[in-house]
């Protein structure tokens, strides 16, 4: 399938400028689309160079805990529930303990920590893999739950409110994590059900319904704070969390008689070349979002969605929030974009301002990670992964619209 994606991205960008030239009369369009192929090129290159540093301190990070005995003890706490959404790992493996790690990232909001952390993942899943070119039923559930994960701090978005002057930047948060929970569990569902995974089992139930009794519990506490005390707070514990974390692997392994820093060493040397086989993959995924942006195609087609909705007699206002949910699942910078430029045309605080600030939070970038994940492990078929995923974004988008009706109007 994405194959065909991708090349429907080039197919419909060149029609599209095609168009805008016979049509409308537009002679640039074609030098627009060959500057953004090539600006999406060295994008590419910069964001695989960037991750470099980050790979290697992770990977050697994890090196630490990994020879601390720490990860595998975690791995051992977990494998019951790993073992039974994902039964081709069995108990105690590696990449349970770096899935626990990348999601527990993903969930404080430190995405910095979180991409090194999926790759080491999606890689241990790989030596399960029987098929190395195709990607396994254990690595499509780890990205779909990587893609859609809950996200408890979105402190970006709270503050590009607050820099753009948003009376109470923090009164997205809790439509925020309605709508990011709704992504997740929509994407674990249909995930389960492709893959017949048995998710009445009672070990799995319990789990489910503690982890979201802590998030009702979590949303409880989260919206007494006020806007400084929410930053404060989710600042605190990520950064005490990581470093919490970096010490207690450094101590235990020095203290079970480990050579620190060799093995710090030997696990960020993987960091390089994991980011340097990311870039072919990078490159085709955001070369074929470039061409689609730069030939008008998104807006022919917002305009369409637009006409559409008013023809039906709806309120409109969601759709000039819908450039951020399309670009979502395809650039984080393009959707971020978007929607500062939304919140500066409508306002910071206005209905549409609101809900592109829940959209945004309500969903990962699903083509990159596909793209970084998979092209870290080598994968080239990715199944039903894609799917999956993009099931995931649009529970996640039209739960951000229904929740800022009910919460803005």
């Amino acid at each position: 399938m994405l194959h065909r994606i991708w090349a429907g991205f080039f197919v419909v960008a060149f029609c599209t400028g095609l168009y805008q030239w016979l049509g409308m009369g537009d002679a640039q369009v074609f030098q627009r689309m060959v500057s953004a192929m090539f600006e999406m090129a060295g994008l590419s290159v910069e964001l695989a160079i960037g991750l470099v540093g980050l790979m290697a301190l992770w990977l050697g990070v994890v090196a630490l805990g990994e020879a601390s005995g720490l990860v595998d003890r975690l791995a051992r706490i977990l494998s019951p529930v790993f073992t039974r959404l994902m039964p081709e790992v069995p108990q105690g493996h590696p990449a349970i303990s770096s899935m626990t790690l990348n999601l527990s990232a993903n969930i404080l909001g430190l995405d910095n920590a979180a991409t090194p952390l999926g790759v080491k993942a999606m890689k241990d899943l790989q030596s399960l893999n029987p098929s190395p070119d195709v990607a396994s039923n254990s690595q499509i559930l780890f990205l779909v739950l990587n893609t859609s994960s809950v996200t408890l701090f979105p402190v970006t978005i709270l503050l590009y409110r607050a820099q753009m002057g948003a009376v109470d930047p923090a009164a997205v948060f809790v439509p925020i994590l309605i709508a990011t929970s709704c992504s997740t569990l929509a994407g674990l569902l249909v995930t389960a059900w492709v893959q017949r995974i048995r998710l009445w089992d009672s070990l799995l139930m319990a789990c489910i319904v503690g982890g979201f009794a802590l998030l009702l519990a979590l949303v409880g506490w989260f919206s007494t704070l006020t806007m400084s005390e929410l930053q404060q707070q989710s600042s605190l514990t990520s950064n005490l969390l990581i470093m919490s974390l970096v010490t207690v692997f450094l101590l235990t392994a020095y203290y079970r008689g480990v050579n620190v820093y060799e093995v710090f060493i030997e696990g960020a040397k993987q960091g390089f070349q994991v980011a340097i086989n990311i870039i072919p993959y990078l490159l085709a995924m955001l070369v074929a979002i470039g061409l689609f942006r730069a030939s008008g195609a998104m807006d022919i087609l917002m305009a369409a969605l637009l006409d559409l909705v008013s023809k039906a007699g709806w309120d409109t206002r969601w759709v000039d929030a819908m450039p951020t949910a399309l670009m979502k699942p395809l650039s984080g910078s393009g959707a971020r974009a978007m929607m500062i430029d939304t919140m500066n045309t409508f306002g910071v605080d206005s209905f549409q301002g609101r809900l592109v600030a829940t959209m945004q939070g309500s969903t990962e970038t699903t083509f990159y990670v596909l793209a970084v994940y998979f092209g870290a492990a080598g994968i080239r078929y990715t199944r039903h992964a894609l799917a999956c995923g993009l099931t995931a974004d649009v529970a996640g988008i039209s739960a951000a619209i229904f929740v800022s009706y009910w919460f803005y109007g």
